[in-house]
């Protein structure tokens, strides 16, 4: 089985209108999120042996801030082709260059990550997959399993979603663990 856990960048960074879209920073929020996200996978057991990140600045900082939560042994390739990416380039970027990780992280951009999953997932529970089509926030987190042992062999409509993460959700789930320790 194969793992690919397909995240959108952390929150950007808006407010300097001449800057470059490739160029832009993360927003606070995005900075508490990435590690608050990272953290969580970690502990859900969902950390990547492998990486793949669009290397547009608010992408390689979310992954950055996530970094510290994961094995030193975690692959990392930064690619420009993740930037704006549709499903078939993110596809290929998958089959390319998933290498043999169990467990694949791809960090990029919207619509092309809705796009990718909506390609990708053939089954899961009817509302994790409403809830991934009707918005893939930033920060937000879609596991998909596969069959196929290769990310070469990987098939549309082949991936099951299991999980679907938001950082409100997780923010929910903070105040609920919080609640029941008072």
């Amino acid at each position: 089985m194969s793992r690919l856990l397909l995240m959108r960048h952390a929150k950007s960074d808006r407010s300097d209108t001449g800057l470059d879209d490739f160029d832009r920073d993360l927003a606070e929020r995005g900075r508490q999120a990435a590690p608050r996200m990272a953290h969580y996978m970690a502990t859900l057991g969902l950390a990547p042996q492998r990486v793949l990140c669009s290397s547009a600045v608010r992408a390689r900082d979310t992954f950055a801030l996530m970094l510290p939560h994961f094995s030193a042994d975690c692959e990392i390739r930064l690619t420009r082709d993740l930037y704006l990416a549709g499903e078939d380039e993110t596809i290929d970027e998958i089959r390319g260059h998933g290498g043999s990780a169990a467990a694949l992280l791809v960090i990029g951009h919207e619509p092309g990550l809705t796009q990718t999953a909506r390609a990708l997932v053939g089954a899961g529970h009817p509302s994790l997959i409403e809830d991934l089509e009707t918005k893939f926030p930033t920060a937000g987190l879609a596991v998909i399993d596969f069959p196929a042992i290769r990310w070469v062999d990987v098939e549309p409509k082949t991936g099951r979603l299991v999980a679907f993460l938001r950082p409100s959700t997780i923010d929910l789930v903070d105040e609920i663990v919080a609640d029941d320790e008072v």
